[in-house]
């Protein structure tokens, strides 16, 4: 249904970006409503959100939030939750390795870039290492992160390495397996027509110009 999802965030990639790759390669429509910081430091917007922050998104009449029970509930409505309950037990064991990763991510980026970067990048191969060794325990890493199909953790998983490979563009240089996964996923047609969008190109991967 054209016009039933909504996105409501920031002008940058940020939490959301996961959420449109997923809706990109699914081939679903959604629109965006951008939150100026202006707007946001009115506090109406942040008073009516239900624990103060955004992405809220919007489904048909159904208002969510909290970025990863979104990515969760996409997954569960478009089949991208693995194919059993181990399968979907092992995809959110995974997306919680995402968000501890990407919580690090985002310290460095808006509290210790300029003293903390150098510190991060020698520290990235210890966190990216158990990705890789998921992907070789999954038919030897030549499909997914977990199962035989897309999931919501792949979308999750293949963004925060688009972001470190932009921080680090040697981070996968020891990890053959992530290297090859980031090029196939990017690969796939729908997803790849939206990463050379100029929506995706022109939006800022953080707030503070920091990437």
């Amino acid at each position: 249904v054209p016009g039933k999802y909504t996105i409501t965030y920031f002008p940058v990639r940020g939490r959301c970006e996961a959420m449109r790759m997923l809706l990109a390669d699914q081939g679903q429509e959604w629109k965006e409503d951008v939150v100026t910081m202006e707007i946001w430091s009115k506090g109406d917007l942040k008073k009516s959100c239900v624990f103060g922050q955004l992405p809220r998104f919007q489904d048909g009449d159904f208002l969510l939030y909290q970025s990863n029970a979104i990515l969760r509930h996409l997954a569960r409505n478009h089949g991208l939750y693995g194919q059993d309950a181990r399968e979907a037990t092992l995809l959110d064991m995974v997306n919680d390795g995402v968000e501890d990763l990407r919580i690090k991510y985002g310290r460095l980026i808006y509290q210790n870039y300029e003293a903390g970067k150098a510190d991060y990048i020698k520290a990235l191969p210890g966190e990216l290492r158990p990705f890789e060794n998921l992907l070789a325990q999954n038919d030897g890493g030549k499909t997914f992160i977990v199962g035989k199909q897309i999931s919501f953790a792949d979308y999750n998983l293949l963004d925060l390495l688009n972001v470190h490979l932009v921080l680090a563009p040697d981070c996968l240089a020891s990890f053959p397996l992530l290297a090859s996964y980031v090029q196939r996923l990017n690969a796939r047609p729908l997803l790849k027509a939206f990463l050379e969008s100029d929506a995706h190109k022109q939006r800022p991967i953080n707030g503070n110009g920091k990437q």
